[in-house]
């Protein structure tokens, strides 16, 4: 039998004909809007639209870098369709009178089109709707890969046992975690249990890995803009059914509550994730308790999660990996970020900063991380990374003053640092930029190594770019490789 795969599948939203149409078509309807008419027109109107373009596009870089809300800069043309997409709501308002009824319609609908032009450029920048059916999924809240329900499970566990056969695929179940140790409001989370989970009643003690997406999240990001469960699956399969039992945690609560996985005023996040997520999926779905098998793993902020996750409970994850962290927790500069997540507490901002942390706590045992960037840097020397301006906290894989390459800096100091201390890690380079399709990527190359790391069923161990797996002390020094893993079952 031939499985077609939808053409929707494979549309690129962020390179190729789809963007490339939709932004010409804009530029044709805007220019038949604004035409040639009148003297007044000309030395009046069009002066007015383009300097509000100018001002929207100049306030709009603003508020995105004095909030803190950058990852990597942001391209030419993110801010050119912002200008365009102001000056086209002028064009409307002052040309509606006195002019013929198509070029009315023109005017309207440019609109419209301006707006998904500047869309299509903002999806450029961050990569969250990669492809058409993406895009279509996340805006009609369409289903999940895998999704099932709670009593779908049990009877897919019953059949599996029944005929001893392991489903092809893992399930993704919706579930509602009660915050009664954080208080924290948070959206319905996701749990996948991987073919293996149905195997027996009760169910093996799987390992479990924790996955945070970034600063603007819902927790079926890594599902749906991620790629998680395809990558997940494959490596199932490949693996006789084994695989960790992934949770999709949300760590903001809303869209655009970036709470850096700490404890403050925007949200009881860290307390929501280890007092609440970790026994509520312990209980619910029997998996291991033990801190070896757990695992960690944040993509932008969440790589920062990932990392402060690990350093700052030991005791309860073994395993990291940060894809484009930051240094330390981030909503601006150092001073905007201590305001911000901690309400002017600075000695609360040390108790998160993974530097601190890890310097304060000395030596660790068994604790490992993979940290992944996007570029192609040199090894550093020695194995420490060039320190960051100590109020130029990364933003997304990105300093507040706009370094490109400080998310490199950020993981060989960290790194570095974690060496130095007992943290076996290594920095893996990669092509890409600061986007999903990166982030898929990235969490591709190194689920071998992590599922390995936390004892998966079936799952050898792998050693970190740099190590051998049967190496006892960490090397001390950060290991940038450039040739990472190969997919998992690729």
């Amino acid at each position: 039998m031939i499985l077609v795969t939808p053409l929707q599948h494979h549309i690129s939203l962020m390179h190729g004909w789809v963007p490339f149409t939709v932004q010409a078509l804009t530029v044709a309807v805007l220019l038949l809007a604004i035409g040639w008419r009148s003297r007044r027109w000309r030395l009046l109107c069009l002066p007015a639209a383009a300097l509000a373009g100018v001002g929207a596009a100049a306030w709009s870089y603003w508020r995105i870098a004095s909030d803190g809300l950058t990852s990597d800069p942001a391209p030419h043309r993110l801010w050119v369709w912002i200008a365009v997409s102001a000056a086209a709501v002028v064009v409307l308002v002052l040309g509606w009178h006195r002019t013929q009824w198509w070029r009315r319609g023109m005017a309207l609908l440019s609109v419209p089109l301006c707006l998904l032009s500047t869309g299509l450029a903002l999806n450029f920048w961050v990569g969250y709707f990669p492809t058409v059916q993406t895009a279509w999924n996340q805006l009609t809240a369409g289903p999940l890969p895998d999704q099932t329900d709670q009593a779908s499970i049990v009877t897919t566990a019953e059949q599996s046992q029944e005929r001893h056969t392991l489903p092809s695929r893992g399930s993704v179940v919706p579930v509602s975690i009660p915050s009664t140790a954080s208080g924290f409001k948070h959206r319905g989370e996701l749990v996948y249990l991987p073919p293996a989970w149905f195997a027996s009643t009760p169910p093996p003690k799987l390992p479990t890995v924790m996955m945070i997406g970034g600063e603007f999240n819902t927790p079926a990001d890594w599902l749906r803009a991620g790629n998680a469960i395809t990558t997940i699956d494959t490596f199932a399969a490949a693996h006789g059914g084994n695989a960790p039992v992934f949770v999709f945690v949300d760590s903001g609560g809303a869209f655009n509550n970036d709470t850096e996985c700490v404890d403050g005023p925007r949200g009881n996040a860290a307390d929501h994730l280890t007092k609440d997520v970790a026994p509520f999926v312990e209980s619910r779905f029997g998996v291991s308790a033990d801190r070896a098998s757990w695992g960690v793993v944040g993509w932008s902020m969440g790589g920062t999660c990932a990392v402060d996750l690990a350093t700052m409970h030991p005791d309860m994850f073994s395993s990291f990996v940060d894809i484009a962290g930051d240094l330390a927790p981030n909503s601006g500069t150092k001073a905007q970020t201590i305001q911000r997540l901690f309400g002017g507490d600075a000695a609360a901002w040390a108790s998160y900063d993974p530097t601190s942390v890890i310097t304060r706590h000395g030596p660790y045992q068994a604790v490992s991380g993979w940290f992944a960037i996007s570029g192609n840097p040199q090894k550093p020397r020695s194995g420490m990374g060039a320190a960051a301006a100590g109020d130029a906290v990364g933003v997304g894989g990105r300093d507040a003053t706009g370094d490109p390459g400080d998310q490199t800096t950020a993981a060989n100091s960290l790194c570095a640092l974690g060496s130095a201390n007992g943290i076996a890690c290594a920095v893996v380079a990669q092509p890409g930029k600061h986007d999903w399709p990166f982030a898929s990527r990235a969490f591709t190359a190194a689920l071998p190594w992590l599922a390995g790391a936390v004892g998966t069923p079936g799952a050898p161990a792998v050693a970190l770019p740099g190590h051998s797996v049967t190496t006892a002390t960490p090397a001390t020094e950060a290991v940038v490789d450039r040739e990472p893993l190969a997919a998992a079952g690729k």
